[in-house]
């Protein structure tokens, strides 16, 4: 049997009662605090029916967030016509109610308007989706790249080593790190990150390792360093290729002898702390540049993950949308429901240079910004991305197969440039020049598709 809440006076309580009853409707009178106990245990609950004929202005907002909280049902009002010159309750049903009747009601038309909301609401896909179903260790994902670092990381549970983490702006490599601190033996211990490229260069060493009361101007009492509130834990250095050289010096001096020395002191310290880096930028590259010294860089080299950019994550983008969606909105008062089709395939299709940071900023600003029920692709900024994946040159297509053969390569190779070369039978000077021109190409190639 089918079941309807509903909240009415004595009078119309037994009217709708009379009703309802004769019509196989199961009937559940709650008060608004059992409603909102009940709900979420009730799975066979999906229609309600609500009296407002005569709702004060507090009593339109406490039905407003019942509304709101009670996902997968639909609503129905009852009204007196006088009720709907009030604007506030106008707004109230236009947003959260599947539809309205004016007292007194027309049986047939308000059994048949139940019977399309308990349809409507049986169709409700969840948008809670099981945490294994989203992703894993915290992280939205189920595509193979994203299970492959899913794998990786679960390996890293017995082992205390340093880790370096690479992969372009936004995407997510501090939730990375906070995965390999949670499943590491240091989950109880200290989580201290560090945005190196954020600090100016004059307080970075003061930050890192500390000082003591005198050490400078301004320093008026002692300051323990990230390094030593991590202790026991694990620190993550974020963008470790803009730490100054001078600073890497004593980074390796910590990883070799595990200790400090606040600036200003002479004492060392010993400290107890996994350090996980992370850059944007290709260190090796770095490296023979002269930015970045060789033996930090062996030393934090130690375990390599890979963090993939959203255009590889095949089947995430709308698993990514919907999550962050629901986060950024507030029930009370959003407008949107969801994404309609077309901003669902755009999305799709869309190359994402700025990763899953741009994906968070375009929702956010949509959910903002849009009145539509569903948001489209104008709502996101993305109205002139149309996916046309056949209109690319041959120079594209043959630039998109050469990174391809290279990221294979360097991964076969643990990321290592010139075993990676010699794999593919070019000079390691060839590769890098390749790579640059192959990347830049194939990063056109791209973007013409989602123009």
């Amino acid at each position: 049997m089918r079941q309807v809440v509903l909240l009415a006076k004595d009078g119309l309580f037994a009217q709708m009662r009379e009703l309802l009853c004769a019509s196989e409707w199961q009937i559940l009178q709650m008060v608004e605090y059992e409603i909102s106990k009940s709900l979420a245990a009730d799975r066979d609950i999906h229609v309600g029916l609500i009296d407002l004929s005569d709702a004060s202005p507090a009593e339109i907002d406490r039905i407003e967030a019942l509304t709101s909280r009670s996902h997968g049902m639909e609503w129905i009002a009852l009204v007196t016509p006088v009720m709907l010159s009030n604007s506030a309750l106008c707004h109230l049903l236009k947003n959260r109610f599947h539809d309205f009747h004016t007292l007194p009601v027309d049986p047939d038309r308000l059994l048949a308007s139940l019977g399309h909301a308990h349809g409507k609401a049986r169709l409700t896909v969840p948008s809670d989706l099981p945490a294994e179903v989203q992703g894993k260790l915290g992280m939205i994902g189920t595509s193979p790249v994203m299970r492959t670092l899913y794998a990786m990381i679960d390996k890293t549970r017995s082992v205390d080593a340093p880790v370096l983490i690479d992969g372009e702006s936004g995407t997510g490599k501090e939730l990375v790190a906070h995965a390999l601190h949670q499943v590491s033996t240091r989950a109880h211990a200290p989580f201290i990150a560090v945005n190196c490229a954020a600090l100016p260069a004059n307080l970075i060493q003061s930050e890192l390792f500390g000082h003591e009361k005198g050490a400078f101007t301004g320093a008026q009492q002692r300051k323990l360093g990230r390094l030593e509130a991590a202790s026991g834990g694990t620190i993550f250095l974020d963008e470790i290729g803009d730490l100054p050289l001078d600073l890497q010096v004593n980074l390796l001096r910590v990883l070799q002898n595990r200790s400090i020395e606040r600036l200003g002191s002479n004492q060392e310290i010993q400290l107890d702390v996994r350090v996980i880096a992370a850059s944007n930028v290709d260190l090796e590259l770095a490296v023979a540049q002269g930015r970045f010294r060789e033996d930090l860089y062996y030393r934090l080299n130690v375990i390599r993950l890979h963090t993939p950019p959203l255009r590889e994550r095949e089947g995430d983008v709308e698993l990514l949308a919907r999550h962050y969606f629901k986060k950024l909105t507030e029930p009370a008062t959003a407008t949107a429901r969801g994404f309609n089709q077309q901003a669902l395939r755009v999305m799709s299709n869309y190359n994402w240079p700025g990763n899953v940071r741009e994906l968070i900023n375009r929702v956010r600003r949509a959910v903002i910004m849009s009145e539509n029920t569903l948001l489209t692709p104008e709502d996101l900024g993305l109205e002139k991305r149309v996916a046309d994946a056949g209109n690319i040159t041959l120079d594209q297509a043959r630039a998109h197969a050469e990174l391809q053969a290279i990221r294979c390569a360097l991964r076969r190779n643990q990321n290592n440039m010139s075993a990676a070369a010699r794999q593919l039978g070019i000079s390691r000077a060839t590769l890098y020049r390749v790579l640059e021109r192959s990347a830049t190409l194939s990063h056109e190639s791209l973007l013409d598709h989602a123009a």
